[in-house]
């Protein structure tokens, strides 16, 4: 009888040569490159006033003016005791995909860590983003069938995430991440500030063009999904698929449904097992807190200025070029200064920052427009230092193997860190009337999710996964 093969040894670690590992962190940027777009232009700039015109279109309204009235209601669902103005659909298509994701993460991180083909999970889920975004171009008859394309489109997209996440831990040592990190943030700002204004001139020059403005969006729609699909093709050439002892143990030949089971057990384990790590727990609060201060302070951004300053939409899009180029310079800088005096203390003081940012917002006076974008300068420097240091920061504390589970959790709280922060907006415009309180509010998150991090043992926390300690923290 023949004797069994050997059973797969886990290999996850990155390459011995640093060749190798450049050329697969080259590639790992590239992802960056090809997904940010999506954010940048289809959530940011061009899908929430689509949406609206599709919806208030469905109720008659003939203009944006005319979508105003409040008796307008839209039953997206088909039956009558579920409406929405049409205004709300695109910030409830947003929710739903967000609680989408948060129900998905868990299962797809488990099912990654146990697959040994995270570059073919990856490649799936963008292209099959990717496809819904480019689909949006035909969604032209009602909305529902846009808001379909648009949920799934996000929904890949955060999945996508998780696994591109996943691989930075096996592409670099532990004193390369935070450059590395630093790096694919601040590429994929560029390439997202560079398609933008693509789109930004094409819809603005709509009339000149030939083309009705819903047109050029949708022409704008089909070109995220290109740039997305085609870049990700190119970014996983040079990765190599690795795997941790999770995947070794697996096997290759269990059945889906099987493979779902134990992804979902082997997830909650990762649950009960992350008690052995009180680093990991309270770095992952502090995330909670402070990005939801980073996420608030984005999301709220253009209402404070259009209610609360008096400012046109011309000077909001310039504001968001603005924010995109200075925050790809920004996350450079950020990582020149996490080398001099580590990452946790460069994230810190990127988290002061945004305390004298939110402060100053609040005295910002109306129709300012100079200011404004000095504020938004501000934002840019902050902004993309204090997210992609931190991604770095996690992976440190991660147990080796274990990097998409773990990373999923780390997608859940970037997901679920909105709810918070919206609703102490929501409080505060409702008490006040307005923005400026809001805005200022949110400093209560950039200090506790602070204290939360400095707190944070990064040493003591790194050595108990089992990972190797950087030279600077």
């Amino acid at each position: 009888m023949a004797d069994a093969p050997p059973a797969p040894r886990a290999d996850n670690a990155p390459s011995s040569d640093p060749r190798r590992r450049r050329r697969e962190q080259r590639g790992w940027y590239l992802y960056d490159w090809a997904n940010s777009v999506f954010i940048t232009s289809v959530v940011t700039v061009l899908i929430g006033p689509y949406m609206s015109t599709l919806a208030c279109a469905s109720v008659g309204a003939a203009d944006a003016a005319a979508c105003q009235d409040s008796s307008l209601a839209l039953a997206p669902l088909g039956v009558d005791w579920f409406t929405l103005h049409p205004n709300a659909l695109y910030p409830a298509l947003t929710t739903l995909a967000i609680l989408l994701q948060i129900l998905l993460l868990p299962s797809v991180g488990a099912m990654v860590d146990r697959s040994r083909h995270k570059k073919r999970w990856l490649l799936w889920l963008a292209v099959g983003g990717s496809a819904c975004t480019a689909g949006l171009y035909a969604a032209t008859d009602g909305y529902h069938a846009a808001s379909v394309l648009f949920v799934l489109a996000n929904v890949l997209y955060g999945l996508s995430i998780v696994v591109y996440n996943a691989f930075l831990p096996e592409i670099a040592t532990a004193d390369e991440r935070d450059r590395v990190s630093v790096t694919g943030w601040g590429i994929g700002y560029l390439g997202g500030a560079l398609l933008l204004a693509v789109h930004l001139g094409l819809v603005l020059s709509a009339d000149s063009l030939g083309l009705e403005t819903g047109h050029a969006v949708r022409i704008a729609f089909v070109s995220v999904g290109l740039w997305w699909a085609g870049f990700t093709v190119l970014s996983l050439r040079p990765l190599r698929n690795r795997y941790g002892a999770l995947a070794a143990s697996a096997g290759s030949g269990s059945g889906s449904g099987r493979a779902v089971g134990g992804s979902l057990r082997q997830f909650w384990h990762t649950l009960r097992d992350m008690r052995k790590y009180p680093n990991t727990i309270l770095f992952l609060l502090a995330f909670i807190l402070f990005n939801d201060g980073v996420q608030a302070a984005i999301r709220y951004a253009a209402p404070f200025a259009t209610q609360d300053l008096g400012l046109e939409e011309d000077a909001l899009i310039m504001t968001i070029l603005v924010i995109q180029f200075v925050a790809f310079a920004g996350a450079f800088l950020a990582g020149r200064v996490a080398r001099v005096v580590g990452s946790k203390a460069t994230v810190l003081g990127s988290l002061a920052v945004w305390c004298l940012l939110v402060a100053l917002a609040y005295f910002l006076p109306a129709g300012n427009v100079v200011l404004f974008v000095a504020m938004g300068v501000g934002i840019g420097l902050v902004l993309g230092g204090t997210q992609s240091l931190a991604r770095a920061l996690f992976s440190q504390l991660i147990p080796p193997g274990r990097e998409a589970e773990y990373f999923s959790l780390y997608q859940i709280s970037d997901r679920g860190s909105t709810f918070l922060g919206s609703l102490a907006v929501t409080i505060a415009v409702s008490l006040t009337g307005g923005y400026r309180v809001a805005i200022l509010s949110l400093i209560v998150f950039f200090v506790i999710g602070g204290a939360l991090l400095w707190r944070t043992r990064m040493r003591e926390g790194i050595e108990a996964v089992g990972n190797k300690v950087p030279e600077r923290l």
